[in-house]
């Protein structure tokens, strides 16, 4: 499916990867993006200049109500299944989680199927692998759980419903699906939501406010992070691409450990304050791994997308946004 020209939903539009999502559709030519989002996590304030463009409508409504999607969706060619409850949220309330991760998304590959749309993007993530052993984690891994918190194992397991209604709607009615499995997101216009992402603004703030961020442990936890313009760019190749009913994971294929995530951080504030090691009490801990490497060889076999900006690179054009806030 050609992208210019195109109409495209984005659920969640209001969001971080959302906006990301819906700056490279119009940079690609599409004719109309739709911009659909209850508001319950983000607001207008980040993407003025986006809801400035006349493609670019917004509407509020929710993915757990049938008929405020069916009735946004007329003439859509495509659409960017991004909303969902994050980790966080899903430890507060997991009654809501469950709705909106699982039947939420059974409704927008429903009314996509009535409204004649022809492929669904589904924003998934790497907790679908639990907390893996070491090696190679490529998308045949299993879903291992033992060691996880109830959160994190609800969280991905609502992840694996989405993916396998993906699978379940391309098969039976042709409504195209693909699957993309997120590493840690971050970027411009980051929020104070995610899990692990989180602690690269937290460090900034700590710094900037001359207090010694708190570093988990001994910090050799590990993360492997996207930046979002890697991962809104893998959105749009996945729906120009004419693969359905597959999962992806997209990552950099390279592990960060906190030590060195604050390594640049400072280095970019221009500080020689020194972090503390010692847990936060009470945080909500995904996985705690020293060891993380994501296979990317499927999605640039079958997709042609690889990574381009570097962790570096990502975490300075961060800071340089949030810099330009305050």
């Amino acid at each position: 499916m050609k992208i210019s020209g195109g109409k495209f939903m984005v659920t969640g539009g209001v969001s971080l990867i959302g906006s990301h999502v819906t700056e490279q559709l119009l940079e690609a030519g599409a004719e109309e993006v739709i911009l659909f989002d209850n508001y319950s996590l983000g607001s207008n304030d980040m993407i003025g200049h986006i809801l400035d463009n006349p493609k670019v409508r917004l509407v509020r409504g929710d993915i757990t109500r049938v008929n405020e999607l069916y009735d946004a969706l007329e003439g859509v060619d495509g659409i960017f299944a991004i909303a969902g409850f994050l980790t966080l949220p899903f430890a507060a309330n997991p009654a809501l989680g469950l709705s909106v991760n699982a039947l939420g998304h059974v409704n927008v590959l429903e009314v996509a199927r009535y409204r004649g749309v022809k492929k669904v993007i589904f924003s998934s993530s790497v907790a679908t692998y639990g907390d893996p052993e070491p090696g190679k984690i490529d998308e045949t891994r299993p879903f291992r759980v033992h060691t996880m918190s109830p959160p994190g194992v609800l969280y991905g397991s609502t992840k694996i419903i989405g993916e396998q209604l993906g699978r379940l709607y391309s098969d039976r009615y042709g409504v195209q699906s693909v699957s993309l499995r997120y590493a840690t997101v971050y970027g411009e216009r980051q929020h104070y939501r995610g899990v692990n992402a989180l602690y690269i603004i937290e460090t900034y703030d700590k710094l900037m406010a001359g207090e010694r961020p708190r570093i988990p442990g001994d910090g050799s936890e590990v993360h492997d992070y996207i930046h979002v313009a890697d991962v809104a760019r893998a959105n749009l190749m996945s729906m120009e691409s004419d693969v359905t009913a597959e999962s992806f994971n997209v990552a950099t294929g390279k592990a960060t450990n906190l030590n060195r995530l604050f390594e640049i951080v400072a280095n970019i504030v221009g500080t020689n304050v020194k972090p503390e090691y010692k847990d936060k009490e009470g945080a909500v801990r995904v996985t705690t791994s020293s060891s993380l490497d994501f296979s990317i060889d499927k999605i640039e076999r079958m997709i042609g997308w690889k990574p381009q900006i570097s962790v570096e690179e990502g975490i300075e054009r961060l800071i340089r946004w949030r810099q330009s806030q305050s």
